[in-house]
């Protein structure tokens, strides 16, 4: 048996959670509902503008909150990352620690800043993030720890790697690493702002395809340059083996291979969805590692998802992810 059931490589980001209002929004001139990279002017500006705000952080990035949720559920999990040598990269790597993951915690931080995300949630439960990458935009191939990628059942990457050169770099030698020690690779797209921009980076991150591919449906329609889901189906078809098309409160889809299975949404009242689709992404991974049919781990993962979204943050407390896979 591999010593991890997943290993990850994506931004490490501290989560700096505000409510706001549209009219905040249109103030800070940010687009809603996606991800935007700023510089640490610009972010420090919008942090200004909110300084009478209440926000909660945590450890974030969209990889670490799939391999976080996963460890909750009772998997083990490897995280690889990049942090700076301060408070914020010391909260990062104890946060994540806590979470059950283990890290590159070995590898010597940077001077400068670890990155921030400051994440804007609107009373329409959207959210909307403004990214500084600090030294995690320097994640490179110093951070892969190839003993534990080999010695793992399943590799999982972030599109957000895409936009920095190196990160980009270090992903796709780290899918290069796990193909040929016969470990499964997955890769959600992140953000429609990561599928229109950096399409080429995406399909060089993708390769010669993966085994599992994440993506909401306006991403599998960019990366499929058509507004029909079913012209996206049969474009993901192409460059995956596997993969799930998250629909918000219309549920999911899942391709197995074989079949294309409709999944059930739950039916919630949201309030913030910053972290569903990481969510969905580190349930149906943890499904799949425990031999789970895709219908099984699909359900598991509409039903984390649901969940999450009717609280703050990108993530649950233990003890209620736990209840959940009781159900299952």
């Amino acid at each position: 048996m591999a010593k991890y059931h997943i290993y990850g490589i994506g931004n490490a980001l501290v989560d700096m959670e505000y409510e706001v209002t549209p009219e905040d929004l249109g103030i800070l001139g940010i687009d809603k509902g996606v991800m935007t990279l700023v510089d640490e002017r610009q972010q420090l500006d919008i942090m200004q503008h909110l300084r009478d705000y209440h926000h909660r952080r945590g450890s974030g990035g969209s990889a670490a909150n799939s391999i976080i949720a996963f460890s909750q559920f009772g998997g083990k999990g490897f995280y690889s990352c990049k942090v700076a040598d301060d408070e914020l990269g010391h909260f990062y790597m104890k946060d994540l620690i806590e979470g059950g993951v283990d890290t590159n915690h070995h590898t010597e931080k940077d001077q400068g800043h670890t990155g921030r995300c400051v994440v804007l949630v609107t009373p329409d439960s959207d959210r909307t993030m403004c990214t500084f990458l600090g030294v995690s935009g320097n994640l490179s191939t110093n951070e892969l720890v190839e003993e534990a990628l080999c010695d793992s059942d399943w590799f999982y990457t972030e599109g957000y790697l895409v936009t920095s050169d190196s990160a980009r770099a270090a992903s796709i030698e780290a899918k290069r690493i796990a193909e040929a020690a016969g470990v499964k690779t997955a890769i959600s797209l992140s953000d429609p702002n990561m599928v229109k921009f950096f399409k080429p980076g995406l399909l060089e991150m993708i390769g010669s395809g993966v085994d599992l591919l994440f993506a909401n449906e306006f991403e599998a329609m960019g990366m499929a340059g058509s507004d029909d889901l079913h012209q996206a189906v049969d474009y993901l078809k192409t460059i995956a083996r596997h993969f799930a098309i998250t629909r918000g409160p219309k549920g999911a889809l899942v391709w197995d291979g074989q079949a294309l299975i409709e999944i059930d949404p739950v039916s919630v009242e949201p309030v913030d969805t910053v972290g569903a689709g990481d969510m969905f992404a580190g349930a149906f991974l943890y499904g799949l590692s425990r031999g789970w049919s895709h219908q099984r781990a699909g359900d598991l993962a509409s039903a984390a998802s649901a969940r999450l979204v009717t609280t703050l943050g990108p993530r649950l407390p233990t003890e209620e992810t736990r209840s959940i896979l009781k159900a299952f």
